[in-house]
């Protein structure tokens, strides 16, 4: 299983469209077993959920997230974890232990986009 986290830093960024970058998680038996951090390539409206499933993303675990986007991992067979904050790496811990649930809350307006997880 991968895991991608939208990040600046460590942390995970309120709008999955407009991180730094991504965190993504190699996790095997239900543990970490590598990561590595990819430069946002760009935020153009389709592209980045297609860009991390290819990747090999089948979760993405985000602070908030766009209905577009949502819509297309969800064909893409990526689950999606939206809601969350603070570290990556715990965040990830979390999920795997069963404690991070999505609050399915999906951001609607992208010239708020610094407002995302705060719904």
């Amino acid at each position: 299983m991968k895991i991608a986290v939208p990040c600046n830093g460590s942390s995970i960024w309120p709008h999955f469209g407009h991180c730094e970058s991504f965190m993504l998680f190699d996790v095997e038996d239900n543990k970490i077993v590598a990561s590595e951090t990819i430069a946002n390539p760009g935020h153009k409206p389709g592209f980045l959920p297609n860009f991390l499933a290819d990747k090999g993303a089948t979760v993405i675990i985000a602070g908030g997230m766009g209905g577009g986007a949502v819509d297309i991992f969800n064909e893409r067979g990526v689950e999606v974890v939206v809601g969350a904050s603070g570290d990556a790496k715990a965040a990830v811990e979390a999920y795997l232990r069963g404690e991070l649930h999505t609050t399915g809350e999906v951001c609607h307006n992208h010239e708020h986009a610094d407002e995302c997880g705060k719904h």
